[in-house]
């Protein structure tokens, strides 16, 4: 584990609000010269502190107005290997993010819609016909807030 300073978690908190900030205006914010804090960066992304930096797109204004969470429980786990299901959920765009969980449900994914009805055409075509596929539960979002984790 890399140990973080008071400064580092600044520049974490920073980047995590907005990646695209240089290192000379988080120098400035912090009171570091731009090599310093350009030198602070680097050793947390080489530490694997920044794990990779992203482009965070607006679904609703892409024409996606539907979020949903769905709970999949695989029917035959011993006849569909969990390999051979994640490769072809993987491959359904509206699937944004596939999670392998402990509990009710063997697998969360968070999939994207233009409305209910494209989230049923989705649902029924695409989810429900994949290998070993057996009971899914659907949750809604409504509304949504980010906020930053926690940083140790």
């Amino acid at each position: 584990m890399t140990p973080l300073d008071e400064t580092d978690r600044k520049i974490l908190r920073a980047l995590a609000e907005d990646a695209t900030q240089s290192a000379g205006a988080l120098g400035r914010r912090f009171g570091l010269s731009q090599p310093a804090a350009w030198r602070r960066i680097k050793r947390l992304e080489e530490t694997g502190v920044i794990a990779g930096r992203r482009v965070v797109l607006d679904a609703e204004a892409l024409g996606f107005g539907v979020t949903v969470f769905l709970g999949v429980k695989l029917a035959a786990k011993g006849r569909v290997s969990l390999e051979d299901f994640e490769r072809a959920v993987t491959a359904i765009p509206e699937v944004q993010t596939v999670q392998h969980v402990l509990g009710l449900y063997d697998y969360r994914l968070r999939v994207v819609a233009r409305d209910l009805s494209d989230f049923e055409r989705v649902l029924r075509r695409r989810i429900m016909t994949l290998p070993g596929v057996g009971d899914v539960e659907a949750n809604v979002i409504l509304s949504e807030e980010r906020r930053p984790g926690p940083l140790g």
